[in-house]
């Protein structure tokens, strides 16, 4: 299975499972996801009476992170009803409908005035978008001028001994896992590969932190997280 830019392939691929993602999530990504997200939370620099736009929300994962860290208000933003509907409940059996509030909507045009929000974060998007710069640019719009924008994605590991420790796993390891679970999660596991290298040919890390600039955000860092299988970008709105 290969991976297309803008593809909606993903939409029908994980729509169907949002009641197992976040658990089987955790486990395809032998634990390292929630340990992203922590993360990819913890760069933001918001206050209880800031904030934050959460793209690509999915079931809340990293709303739910925001609210625990910082304490912040949070608006989740995703294209998926399913998702969302997850996330509904999740917010609600934590009694958060007060902090957090939830909306469909695309990445790339973005429902929100200019300079709406304290911070964003955005989580595996990039290669589900047709321009990336151009959506690099609508995320940024909705973040005020010194504001804090994080976003988290899967990477290829640029380490030989890593990367060939990483083609072994999405290759044979993961489908194969996704077999055990269900047909979708099988699917989930032959897709997420070649989609994974399709973004690093298309668009490798120097030049997403090129775009954040050309966006207009400054201070513009990243790190690699679990050898290289993660990667966190993070920067300030000019």
């Amino acid at each position: 299975m290969t991976a297309e830019p803008g593809s909606t392939v993903a939409p029908k691929l994980f729509a169907p499972l949002g009641p197992t993602y976040d658990r089987y999530a955790r486990l395809l990504s032998l634990g390292q996801d929630p340990r992203w997200r922590r993360f990819l939370a913890s760069r933001l620099e918001v206050g209880p009476n800031e904030r934050v736009l959460d793209v690509a929300t999915g079931t809340g994962a990293v709303a739910l992170e925001l609210v625990r860290q910082h304490g912040c208000s949070v608006v989740g933003i995703d294209r998926s009803p399913e998702m969302l509907a997850v996330a509904r409940e999740r917010v609600a059996a934590r009694g958060l409908g007060a902090r957090v509030e939830l909306h469909e909507g695309r990445a790339e045009a973005l429902p929100f005035p200019d300079d709406s929000f304290d911070a964003l974060t955005v989580t595996y998007l990039l290669r589900y978008v047709d321009d990336p710069a151009a959506t690099i640019r609508e995320l940024a719009r909705v973040v005020r001028p010194g504001g804090t924008m994080s976003m988290l994605d899967f990477a290829v590991p640029p380490a030989r001994v890593a990367r060939a420790l990483w083609e072994l796993y999405v290759r044979i390891v993961l489908p194969s896992a996704g077999r055990l679970l269900s047909p979708g999660w099988h699917e989930v596991g032959r897709f997420l590969g070649p989609s994974i290298r399709d973004l690093e040919a298309r668009l490798p890390l120097e030049r997403q932190l090129e775009l954040w600039s050309d966006a207009g955000l400054a201070d513009v860092r990243a790190r690699r997280l679990s050898l290289g299988g993660g990667v966190v970008v993070w920067g300030r709105r000019r």
